[in-house]
């Protein structure tokens, strides 16, 4: 079966497509069967379509991953990078995140623990990917929106403005925050405190046009992987939420700025209703172009999430916007970072989306100090971000030099390495390495 889908893969590359759904599916449908009294897991479906402008979009589409290596756990991987400035960033991350994210995750944990330390291995794998790529010198940058769904639990990962949309049973659910700074006063109060300039471009005559930009570089997003050239305050630390579907499954639409400038999510899902996903995919793309013409790369990627008792993935007419219910199970929930995109109208009727995680706080002693189970899970020896053991005293606590640590001392953990404590200092601009230029420069994004 495997070698007759890697056949399969290698005629489409050599004809040119990409990643069909019915091959997705038919990759998916080698995972192990549920063991005796396990529940059965949903099957996953995808597909993509993109038209380039500037040839700076990169999509991942992993429909089956091992947690482990020859483990029979496990789960499925999609993301979309949304390149600026160059694609350098984008390419390193398609090549690079994944690994880096699940070399966070301790080994040897059930289920459940594993999608419980995920949330922080997160956090960890962007600024690690972020830290690695600037070691080659590239000024480019890139968004990051990355979905694991593990059975019926969907986690999603994001800096930028690429949004994640899900539908289920009939209501609209934003599983990202926009980073872009025109959308968030939060992260242009976070910048400005930083030491970073936000404002918009100016022109003869002192006139001030276009987004609001950070200056240097004149990015008009305050999160992302890369950007060397604009400042160490545009961070990498995601936006991450987790939530569990119910039985009926659900459609993601993952798509980059070209789609969403165009499409609200609503269109999207609407004009590509009853499609398999990457004819889906294909008639979102055809739909932005159509509405704003071709500005910009537009790419979409499109996911089925398939009870097990269903033959084909269906997806329900839409309804209004919905918000899911909270269910705690090893976090607390924090309102830092909601998506500002999302509809304020709630559906009426009863959500059958479980939302078991969200924080966007930008903050690393928070997101990489986890709270307990989760905390036990990780080893406390050994860097946070790059994994690298710490010797006797060597680490620098997560905590240290911060003014209101509560209960917190300078020797509690999490620790960090010489290296990544630096790349903290200078996220909450205490280490200016970088030159200020004028708002007159040319603009990044």
């Amino acid at each position: 079966m495997a070698a007759a889908v890697e056949e399969a893969v290698a005629r489409r590359r050599r004809s040119g497509s990409v990643a069909l759904g019915d091959l997705l599916r038919r990759e998916a449908s080698a995972e192990r069967a549920p063991a005796a009294g396990e529940e059965p897991r949903p099957s996953v479906a995808a597909g993509q379509a993109c038209r380039a402008k500037k040839g700076e979009d990169y999509a991942l589409l992993k429909p089956v991953c091992e947690r482990h290596p020859a483990g029979a756990a496990t789960f499925s991987a999609f993301a979309l990078f949304d390149g600026h400035n160059g694609s350098a960033a984008a390419v390193y991350s398609t090549e690079n995140l994944l690994s880096n994210v699940m070399c966070c995750v301790p080994a040897d944990l059930s289920g459940d623990e594993w999608l419980a330390a995920l949330p922080r291995a997160l956090v960890a794998g962007f600024v690690k990917t972020d830290k690695d790529f600037q070691t080659r010198a590239h000024s480019s940058g890139t968004t990051v929106t990355l979905v694991i769904i593990d059975g019926s639990v969907v986690t999603v990962a994001s800096v930028g403005d690429s949004r994640c949309v899900l539908e289920a049973e009939g209501s609209l659910y934003h599983l990202s925050a926009d980073h872009r700074f025109d959308a968030n006063e939060d992260e242009v109060e976070r910048v400005t405190e930083c030491g970073g300039e936000v404002g918009r471009l100016n022109v003869v005559g002192g006139a001030e046009i276009g987004p609001l930009r950070c200056w240097p570089g004149g990015l008009c997003l305050s999160r992302s992987i890369g950007d060397q050239d604009v400042g160490e305050f545009i961070i990498p630390v995601p936006y991450v939420k987790q939530i569990k579907l119910s039985s009926a499954g659900g459609r993601i639409i993952i798509s980059s700025d070209g789609v969403w400038d165009a499409l609200t999510a609503e269109t999207a899902f609407n004009c590509a209703r009853g499609l398999p996903p990457e004819a889906a995919a294909d008639q979102i793309v055809k739909e932005a172009v159509e509405s704003k013409g071709l500005r910009d790369d537009t790419t979409c990627i499109v996911i089925d999430i398939i009870p097990p008792e269903k033959i084909s993935p269906t997806v329900q007419p839409g309804k209004k916007e919905g918000k899911g219910l909270f269910r705690s199970i090893f976090y607390r929930k924090t309102t830092s970072d909601s998506p500002s995109h999302a509809d304020k109208d709630q559906c009426n009727q009863p959500d059958l989306v479980e939302e078991v995680f969200e924080d966007g706080c930008p903050s690393l002693s928070r997101r990489l100090d986890s709270q307990y189970p989760v905390r036990n899970m990780f080893k406390i020896f050994i860097c946070a971000i790059c994994q690298v053991e710490l010797e006797s005293g060597q680490g620098i606590s997560v905590h240290e030099g911060l003014s209101k640590s509560g209960k917190l001392r300078p020797w509690d953990g999490p620790f960090l390495c010489h290296s990544c404590q630096e790349k903290k200092e200078a996220m909450e601009g205490k280490r200016h390495s970088r030159d200020s230029s004028s708002r007159n420069s040319g603009s990044s994004e």
